[in-house]
């Protein structure tokens, strides 16, 4: 059995440092090994670890003790629980780490992939660009199988040939691209609509046809202000929530 070993992570001083090291582990969590072990490092070495306080830290681990994916137990140390999936709603403050939590978690199916002519909708995105390469990707949740949506993500070329096709089975594609190709995102704007469900979708997703499906459009930005992904993706209606809490300064 691997020992776990949580993410790095990059502190957002304008963010709770509780918050952005809660969404860390989090993700660290969900998108773990299957033979990685149960036992998290001690409050202390996972303070020092993030480069945060003991009681940051246990303000952390308290946020997903109460979200039911670990258990702390008094001189044994912290678990992760066996059957630990993802859950909604929660709280989304702005943070990279947590739009990967949202998406972490999931058993992932490579649909497809290769270069294709920028569509229509989104040359905006990339202005002077002919092709970029597009991903196509079928999630289903880790303990029923059941498909809980499906992904596509138009990438620049040049940032797509850094990519390793096992990554996106294990990772997200925001995780991919900034800890395995090195991208430094600077932001990302998120689009959810609800739209029907079209026969593609309803075939992937195992819905009706003309069902209600969630459609959410994420645009990554790397630090020259350029777009480096735009991902497409289609919830089932009954399987995503989306929350955001809104804190005073």
């Amino acid at each position: 059995m691997t020992a776990f070993a949580p993410d790095s992570l990059v502190l957002n001083r304008k963010l709770p440092l509780w918050y952005q090291v809660s969404q860390s582990l989090r993700a660290s969590i969900l998108g773990r090994s299957p033979d990685a072990s149960l036992r998290l490092p001690t409050e202390e070495q996972l303070a020092a670890h993030y480069g945060v306080s003991v009681l940051t830290m246990r303000q952390a681990l308290k946020e997903l003790e109460a979200e039911g994916l670990i258990s702390r137990h008094r001189r044994r140390g912290t678990f992760i629980e066996p059957g630990a999936r993802r859950s909604a709603p929660r709280r989304l403050l702005g943070s990279i780490d947590a739009i990967v939590a949202q998406q972490s978690g999931e058993r992932t199916t490579i649909l497809g992939h290769g270069e294709d002519k920028v569509p229509g909708d989104l040359t905006e995105h990339f202005p002077g660009l002919d092709e970029v390469v597009v991903y196509r990707r079928l999630r289903r949740d880790g303990e029923s199988g059941e498909p809980t949506n499906w992904a596509e993500n138009a990438v620049r070329p040049e940032v797509a040939a850094r990519i390793d096709l096992a990554d996106l089975e294990r990772w997200p594609m925001t995780k991919v691209l900034r800890d395995a190709v090195g991208v430094r995102i600077s932001r990302i704007t998120d689009t959810v609509e609800a739209r029907l469900a079209d026969p593609e979708t309803a075939e992937l997703l195992q819905v009706p046809l003309l069902s209600p499906i969630l459609h959410y459009t994420g645009v990554t930005y790397d630090e020259d202000g350029r777009v480096v992904d735009v991902a497409r993706i289609r919830y089932r209606g009954d399987r995503f929530s989306f929350t955001v809490t809104v804190e005073a300064d």
